[in-house]
């Protein structure tokens, strides 16, 4: 559903929307109802009930999951250095 709604700019806001709607190749009104809803995005998702809100966090941690490494990770900078310092002097010939 959508709805119609009209507004006031002044001449200067009207030619920028104008200029920008012509250079992308759609109307003024189109240009200026995708910028509004893009502004407003956020404001939508605050306005979902609470069935919707699980529905989409559902869809968000479909994407969680867990990584498993070959060998052990160590993350102090004294190993991290050497480890860049090896790959940097390394000519990687042979391989």
């Amino acid at each position: 559903m959508s709805q119609s709604l009209t507004l006031e700019l002044s001449e200067q806001v009207f030619a920028a929307i104008q200029l920008q709607a012509q250079v992308i190749g759609i109307s003024p009104a189109q240009l200026a109802a995708t910028l509004l809803e893009q502004k407003f995005t956020q404001t939508f998702k605050l306005l979902l009930n609470e069935d919707e809100k699980s529905a989409a966090r559902a869809r968000f941690e479909r994407h969680f999951g867990t990584l498993e490494l070959c060998s052990s990770t160590n993350l102090d900078n004294e190993s991290i250095d050497g480890d860049l310092a090896r790959e940097y002097a390394s000519t990687h010939e042979g391989e």
